[in-house]
């Protein structure tokens, strides 16, 4: 029962033998079709809404009367950032660290089920913009045109990717629909969609400017959490670290030496008199960025409490998440490398010079360690050392992906490994915001495994969710006290070892202040930094100035030679690391020279032409006829 193709197709009525020649199925459906259009409703054009705030426009012609408002790190971050962007010429304030207010407004007018952090960073700009609003007696739509909100934005698995979007969305419920929200990752140059050129330069002096002040205020805070713990008079430190900030604020405001800065603040750290017979528990604090940053009630002023605890608070600093988002970088371009001429995701390396790219990163990761070095002698910090992100991933890779992202991924599992491998603190604590994807699986998941390897480790993992201080707080006292317990352990077998008492320590000290200065950094002996320092000062006490000095003489070569004997086993490393890595960065650099060879040789040509030219023409000229 075949049919013509150039016939259309006809069905058989049910039960029919044959078909039904007379039934045209298409020509009904078109008559059907036909008459529902004379009937139903007109077609209506409609102006489908569009999310203005998705795109912010801040023009350069509207600069001056606009204010940056910036929030969401350390108080001494917030004040720097604040100075660079000053000195580059823009109207900058502060929001203040979130309180317990700002989560109230980030839970009226965010969607239900963020992450702490969400609600404070959010709730925190639209208490400021309502209160502002209030005290100006000013209308919302004129707040929407003075302020711009400055903050940084990216993408993953936890809802840090989706921040943007909350603050566009408890903006408009609070009333200030159409407020800009600019975003460090945002792409486009200096033209904006409106064709004039961008209010907001992201160019090298802004980047560059930002460093400057992520960096002085990573070592001021390293300074302040280092001497506060020891320090004789109450708030002597916390004054350091004030003018310390005035002065590096002066220098990035009007273009001078940030060094000079800091030097100057260095004195002033000089001055403090510190107790080294006090064996403070070392906590280093990790976990999700914010939570573990923050100084306000977002976690409880959880570094506060520690040292009113009697704790040394080993902190995680904004440089080191910089590192990691470049070792990310190396990371997935050596991943992706192989698929070059196929990868054309947004991240992809289609039509990418990935040799020209990797060295990129390794310039950047070294000028970033480098700063941090400089920044650092310069204020006092020294022995500081920033944590090689290769190791902790390699460390952490066993019981954590290096490739399964969002927070801080395998940094969590490998700083926790490594503190307890190389004894760096006597407890970890690990901050994370109620519902918190990525860090609630690290912690609650991965590290109960890692406790169970090292039952030695004494690791506290807290959440934080605006109330439950008293519950959040006991738990970490809980904690605590076995961690004092370990560190006065430690600093009483240490003098019963070396022979020496608080009294001794103590009283040398007072005679040899210079020994005794914040400046100086310990070799790493212990976990705390009270054992560290009297592992360098027990050899001396009872000894002579000249015997002293020729111990610290004899103790400079020791560690010289260690070096020494030690670079061999590095260097064969390094070998070995290289010679594992040969086949892929030869492979890549033939298919990179392919590439370039053509452009190299047409240089090359037009090099040589230029150099033989004038050569050639002046032996190839016509001689002078004799009646010229």
């Amino acid at each position: 029962m075949a049919t013509s193709k150039a016939e259309p197709f006809k069905l058989p009525i049910l039960g029919g033998t044959v078909m039904n020649d007379g039934l045209d199925i298409d020509a009904q459906l078109r008559a059907l079709d036909d008459e529902a259009s004379r009937v139903s409703a007109p077609t209506v054009k409609a102006t489908h809404w569009v999310d203005e705030m998705v795109n912010p426009q801040f023009t350069k012609s509207q600069r001056a009367g606009t204010t940056l408002l910036v929030s969401g790190l350390t108080a001494a971050h917030d004040y720097l950032v604040k100075a660079a962007l000053t000195g580059l010429g823009y109207n900058v304030e502060v929001i203040e660290t979130p309180t317990n207010d700002a989560l109230r407004y980030g839970k009226e007018f965010g969607n239900r089920g963020q992450c702490n952090p969400t609600y404070f960073t959010v709730g925190n700009l639209v208490k400021f913009l309502t209160e502002r609003a209030a005290r100006d007696g000013i209308p919302a739509a004129e707040v929407v045109d003075k302020y711009v909100f400055l903050t940084a934005g990216a993408c993953g698995p936890c809802r840090f990717g989706m921040y943007a979007t909350e603050y566009r969305k408890a903006l408009r419920d609070g009333g200030f629909d159409g407020f800009r929200v600019m975003l460090f990752q945002q792409k486009g140059g200096l033209q904006q969609a409106t064709g004039e050129e961008a209010g907001l330069a992201m160019n090298p002096a802004f980047f560059l400017g930002l460093l400057k002040a992520i960096i002085s205020g990573d070592v001021i805070n390293g300074m302040g959490y280092r001497l506060r713990p020891f320090e004789v008079e109450a708030g002597a430190t916390d004054r350091a670290i004030e003018k310390t900030k005035l002065w590096v604020n002066d220098a990035l405001v009007d273009g001078g030496s940030v060094l000079a800065a800091l030097l100057r603040g260095r004195r002033e750290f000089a001055k403090i008199e510190l107790d080294w017979t006090r064996p403070a528990p070392r906590v280093s604090i990790i976990g999700e960025f914010w939570a573990m940053t923050t100084e306000g009630d977002g976690n409880y002023q959880l570094q506060r409490f520690l040292e009113g605890e009697g704790a040394e608070c080993d902190i995680q600093f904004v440089t080191n998440w910089l590192l990691f988002m470049l070792w990310e970088g190396r990371y997935d371009t050596k991943l992706r490398a192989e698929l070059r001429g196929l990868d054309e995701a947004r991240k992809g390396l289609k039509n990418v010079n990935i040799g020209k790219k990797l060295i990129g990163l390794f310039v950047a990761d070294t000028a970033i360690r480098a700063a941090f070095h400089t920044f650092g002698a310069a204020i006092g910090y020294r022995g500081y050392h920033l944590p090689d992100m290769d190791q902790i991933a390699e460390t952490a890779n066993a019981y954590y992906n290096n490739q399964v992202r969002g927070g801080e991924g395998h940094m969590e599992v490998g700083k926790f490994i490594l503190n307890v491998l190389h004894n760096k603190a006597h407890m970890t604590l690990s901050v994370k915001p109620f519902g918190c994807m990525p860090s609630s699986g690290v912690s609650d998941g991965v590290q109960s495994l890692i406790t169970s390897k090292y039952p030695q480790s004494i690791f506290c993992a807290i959440e934080t969710s605006g109330d439950g201080k008293v519950n959040v707080q006991s738990r970490v006292q809980m904690f605590l006290f076995k961690a004092r317990l370990a560190a006065q352990k430690e600093y009483a077998e240490l003098c019963a070892k070396l022979g020496v008492t608080t009294e001794d320590v103590r009283a040398f000290c007072a005679k040899h202040p210079a020994l005794a200065s914040g400046l100086r950094r310990s070799p790493h002996a212990a976990a705390g930094s009270a054992a560290d320092r009297l592992a360098e000062l027990a050899p001396y006490i009872g000894k002579t100035e000249r015997e002293i000095r020729a111990l610290r003489a004899q103790a400079f070569g020791a560690r010289v030679v260690e070096a020494a004997s030690a670079l061999p086993s590095t260097l064969a490393a390094l070998r070995g690391r290289m010679k594992e890595r040969a086949p892929i960065l030869f492979a890549q650099a033939r298919e990179e020279w392919v590439d370039a060879r053509p452009a190299v040789v047409e240089k090359l040509q037009q090099a040589t032409t230029r150099f033989t030219k004038p050569w050639r023409s002046s032996t190839t000229a016509p001689a002078p006829s004799a009646q010229a």
